[in-house]
Order: C-alpha cells, then structure tokens, then sequence
C-alpha cells in the first residue's frame, strides 16, 4: 500500500517548499489540497488582468539573501516597495511613523522636535509596568500615536477593547525619525511579476498534486499510502480537538471590480477609525504598477473565527498558549509525522520565516535519512 516517502498535506509555503527539496534529494512525494486551488494564502488570482491577493496582501520581505536568491529561483520580484497610509477622521497619514507622520499630526520637521513631544507624552501619560496593551502602547509611543494610529485598529483587529488585550501583543512599536516611508527596514522586498501563483507552480513542478483533497476526512487512507507526512493544517484539527479548539482571529472580503483607472492611488490604505467596519482597503494592480483601465479592490472586515471559517491570526493569550501547548507536546511525539507552518505551529509566521523554516525542516530529515 506505501505508495509515497513524503505526503505533504497542503500547498502553501511551507508544504511547496518541503515538497521542492524533499523532490529533488530522491524522495517521491505527494501534495494533497484541500483547497481548489494550490498556493494556500498566498494564492493570487488574475481578474480582468489584475493579479488579486485571494487572502490578503501578501508582501515578500526579507534581510535573509539566502532566501531572497531562493525565491527568485522560481520567481522574478518586482521592486514593490509596501508604503502603506493610514485615514484617520478623514485625514491621511504615512505609515509606518516617521518624519512624515509626525509632521503630519504635529507640524514639526526636525527629528529633535518629534522625540521631545513623544518622549513627554510617554512621560506624562506612560505606565510603568503596562498591564494591558493600551498602557503597554502609550508606554512606548505616548498619548497622540496610540489614540489615532493604534487604539481603533487593534480594537477592531482583535474585536477586543484595549484594555483587555495582553500587553505582550506588542513587544516594540518601531518609531523612526527619517523621513522613510518604506514600512519593512529589509533589505530585500518585493512582489513576484504576474503573482505568487505561478511562484507556487514552479515549486511544484514535476511534483504530484491533488487538490479537493481533505486529508482529515479520511486520514487512515492516507496514512497507509506513505512512509512519513508533513502536515501544514489546523493542529487541534489533526488531533480532532480533543483538548479543546484554538482560537483565532478570521476575514471576511469584500470584493469590488471599479470601471475606473485608479482608486485610492496607494496599494494599501488602512481605515484607523473603529466606527469604520473594514481595516483596510487594498487596491491589487498597485502592486505590480498595472496601468489596466479597470481597478479592482478588496475591503478586508475583521471577525471572530468560527467552524469552517479561514484561519488568520491566533489567538496569543494565556488560555491559547496553554491549549497549543498540550497539542505541541502530542506533535512532539509523533515519529513520522512533521509538523510545520503557521497552522500546524499555532504562530504567525511571515513568509520568508515559513520558507527559513521549512528548509530548516528538509535539512534535518535528509540527515536523519
């Protein structure tokens, strides 16, 4: 019945680049899909000529060069730099804080002038052990930046007040006193010319793929098809929840195709308001510099996940980390199973840290093989 070495269950980042490598050292893998389409959130889509990011803004970012020359492998990457805004009570702001920003909310032009007036708000208004994450903000940045550029966006983020949010949800609130608009301090950044899309299809070139593919509706089956499994899905969902579900944070996308040439004429603009629904709108041709006659635009509308909805962002509290916890200490155990990527690590990971980790991950079963 061994048919496979490898059963890669899931064609995002991680399960592409594991089914790449593990590939080309000998192994003979499978890739299953549960989706219609491989890719997983990094999907993109070509409506009217316009490639869409399906689930969300997908900027590619990294100071790694051993990563920026693997991805360029199976891509070429535009010079998309992400320079997004922030509208607050009607009133555009460049993000992330900079000179301009301060500029913008203060008047002031000199760096000496923005550190005085932060440094006593930070003073005035700071905690000295934050207890909740309004505090721990305010502590970090003063009064002004938190209540216009971070209150209301998290609060809808989160669908939770400040006030009842852990403080460690922000470690740093970077602040930099040029006049740099670029939001990564990376040294590599980019989008792939013609979307992730094709990126993925290159990886997997060779390789055989199945999508429609729901491996946890009929997982013996599968198991008695191969030697080993990585598993990129849901980790309480590989166990069939058994201590319980983890919690995330999901979307919901509102999709609009515009008869007009140019929207908003920013590829990201985020909505800080927490009267205004949605937190951003992003305009999809302004990442790779389309000149369509047509525009197209995604308003993105945070929600509490629910059964059956994506999952985007954990749930990072005290009774997350424990439940994730009993379910990593179960992975930990397993001998031929390998658990990776945001899903199966219950952890936000960018896109070049999923590929860091799935080579990471090569490595080592190539050794132990």
């Amino acid at each position: 019945m061994i048919q496979y070495d490898y059963l890669i269950v899931g064609s995002g980042l991680f399960g592409s680049v594991c089914a790449r490598e593990l590939t080309d050292a000998g192994f003979k893998c499978l890739v299953i899909e549960k989706r219609n389409h491989i890719g997983g959130n990094v999907y993109t889509e070509s409506i009217e000529g316009i490639n869409v990011h399906k689930y969300g803004a997908h900027i590619f970012h990294t100071d790694d060069k051993n990563i920026w020359n693997y991805v360029n492998k199976y891509a070429e990457f535009n010079r998309y730099t992400n320079s997004p805004l922030g509208l607050h009570k009607n009133k555009l702001y460049n993000l992330p804080f900079n000179m301009n920003t301060f500029y913008q909310l203060w008047g002031v032009s000199k760096p000496s002038e923005a550190r005085e007036i932060i440094e006593k708000q930070i003073k005035e208004f700071g905690f000295k052990n934050p207890k909740n994450l309004e505090e721990q903000a305010i502590s970090l940045v003063g009064k002004d930046i938190y209540e216009i550029f971070i209150k209301g966006y998290t609060e809808k983020q989160w669908g939770r007040s400040a006030l009842d949010l852990p403080a460690f949800i922000i470690k740093r609130l970077p602040l930099r006193f040029t006049y740099d608009n670029n939001y990564f301090s990376d040294k590599y950044q980019g989008i792939p010319i013609g979307g992730y899309t094709p990126m993925i299809e290159n990886m997997l070139k060779g390789i055989e793929v199945k999508t429609n593919v729901d491996f946890l509706s009929d997982k013996k089956q599968w198991i008695k098809q191969t030697k080993n499994i990585v598993y990129t899905g849901a980790l309480d969902a590989f166990y069939n929840y058994q201590f319980g579900v983890l919690e995330y944070r999901s979307l919901d996308f509102n999709n609009e195709s515009i008869n007009i040439e140019n929207y908003q004429g920013n590829a990201v603009v985020n909505y800080l308001d927490k009267n205004v629904p949605y937190t951003r709108i992003i305009e999809h041709k302004h990442f790779e510099f389309g000149n369509q006659k047509s525009t197209y635009i995604t308003k993105e509308y945070p929600k509490e996940w629910q059964m059956g909805d994506e999952r985007y962002y954990p749930i990072n509290d005290d009774k997350n980390s424990v439940l994730s916890k009993l379910y990593k200490d179960l992975a930990l155990k397993e001998k031929s199973v390998f658990f990776g990527g945001r899903l199966a690590e219950y952890r936000y990971y960018d896109m070049h840290q999923v590929i860091a980790s799935a080579l990471s991950l090569v490595k080592k079963l190539s050794n132990d093989d």
